[in-house]
């Protein structure tokens, strides 16, 4: 009998899976976080912070989805930055990428655990991010065309949540209250709220970890990539300005509920409805705490199989198709965090990830433009050299932003970057063809033949 195949994962998205899980991913943004960006900057601060950001994403989303398209790896930026500028920088965009997803698990934890506390102020916080971090590790371990059907259906009713939210509060927004105050730290407070409306977005990026599991990855990862952000950039800044203008909004600025905390001050807190509202948000941190553990699941997958993390975390199930060692491995990084950092710092940390990543990711499509001019792309960037040089030059304004205001927790993402790098070249790493995996074997040949 000769040797069996090796599993593979399977083809089974659709365009409507490729949406749910890119707002998915990222609609628990929507939900917290972003609100940590009034107490350094106030509203109109954070407002121009997300501007700014929203203009990043949209430049990066339409030049991003030329690599993801033309190279559909589970890897995303890690497979894009190897084939464009080999080993290291492979190994850079990964690192960037894991601590990106790895590390926005733990931080929707924190506020799934916030919004029961506030439903129920026995319930511990970090017991219920660890309750929750289990379940959904066994979910997504179950199959990824359950996982997605799961992701359509959670996705649907926390759109559905954050459209009731707005009708139900717009009757108390009062511009009076919105500009009190609306920029009392200057220019310098729109710099330091950048991470914190990057996080109104952060994870988008995710529909490229699935790309190998997608029917027709060329014509239908484009679509779920520019519905779900169509879809992000109405809900943010809908539910940002409408939430600002209730009341104080200092009162809503460092806590990890501030929807639920927002609709009570229009309905008050023993009103029904303010319940309710919060039960049901728990479906939009459910989304993204799901689509975070997806994504992260699959780089760490890609990573293994192609050498760069232990192999055996790039074991599929037999039975379900899925990295089951790899979800593990997340979930132990997921708890970790939890019981080691808050909210914010586990925010920016994961911020920090997305912007070198998106970094890596524009510079590996400048490199392969360059090198490989005949790479099949189905969906070339428009506009291109600017759409990706505007999302290069944004996101590097938000890196050495965020340096600048959290020197400590860069310090610990940059020292870890180091001590990887160092590691990956004493043991040689840089200098080994990697195998076993078709798209990354067609990178090595071209670096080697260069």
């Amino acid at each position: 009998m000769g040797k069996s195949a090796p599993e593979q994962l399977k083809r089974v998205l659709k365009p409507v899976h490729l949406w749910a899980i890119a707002v998915g991913l990222v609609i628990s943004g929507e939900y917290f976080g972003w609100n940590n960006g009034w107490a350094v900057s106030g509203t109109i601060g954070m407002l121009i912070a997300t501007v700014l950001v929203t203009i990043m994403y949209i430049t990066f989303i339409f030049s991003y989805t030329e690599l993801t398209t033309a190279i559909p790896h589970a890897g995303g930026a890690f497979a894009y930055a190897y084939r464009a500028m080999g080993p290291v920088m492979g190994l850079i965009a990964g690192y960037a990428t894991l601590v990106d997803f790895l590390f926005a698990t733990p931080a929707i934890g924190f506020a799934l655990g916030s919004y029961l506390h506030f439903l129920y102020p026995s319930m511990s916080v970090i017991q219920s991010a660890v309750v929750f971090n289990i379940i959904f590790i066994a979910i997504n371990i179950a199959g990824i065309k359950e996982s997605a059907a799961f992701s359509v259906l959670i996705t649907l009713l926390a759109v559905a949540e954050l459209l009731l939210f707005m009708s139900v509060v717009s009757p108390g927004f009062k511009m009076s209250n919105y500009m009190s105050n609306p920029m009392p730290f200057g220019w310098g407070g729109v710099f330091a709220a950048l991470p914190f409306a990057v996080w109104f977005y952060l994870a988008i990026e995710g529909v490229a970890m699935v790309a190998e599991e997608v029917k027709e990855p060329k014509r239908n990862i484009p679509k779920g990539y520019l519905y779900g952000l169509g879809t992000l950039i109405f809900l943010a800044l809908g539910v940002m300005i409408l939430t600002g203008g209730l009341t104080d909004w200092r009162k809503l600025s460092t806590i990890d509920y501030p929807l639920p905390a927002a609709i009570s001050v229009v309905l008050g807190k023993s009103n029904g409805l303010t319940k309710v509202f919060a039960s049901i948000g728990l479906f939009g941190l459910i989304a993204s705490f799901h689509g975070t553990i997806l994504a992260s699941s699959r780089q760490v997958y890609a990573m293994a199989r192609s050498g760069y993390l232990p192999r055996f975390l790039a074991q599929i199930s037999h039975r379900f198709k899925t990295p089951h060692w790899a979800l593990f491995a997340g979930g132990i990084i997921s708890f970790i965090a939890l019981f080691t950092g808050t909210t914010q710092q586990v925010i920016i940390i994961s911020v920090i990830g997305a912007v070198l990543m998106y970094m890596m990711s524009m510079l590996s499509l400048f490199a392969l433009r360059r090198k490989e001019p005949g790479l099949e792309r189905p969906f070339a960037s428009p506009f291109y050299p600017y759409f990706p040089a505007i999302a290069l030059l944004l996101s590097a304004l938000c890196l050495v932003a965020i340096i600048y205001f959290n020197p400590i927790l860069s310090l610990y993402f940059f020292g870890g970057l180091a001590v990887v790098v160092v590691l990956f070249i004493l043991v040689g790493k840089h200098k080994v063809r990697i195998t076993g995996d078709v798209l990354l074997e067609q990178a090595a040949v071209m670096i080697s033949s260069e």
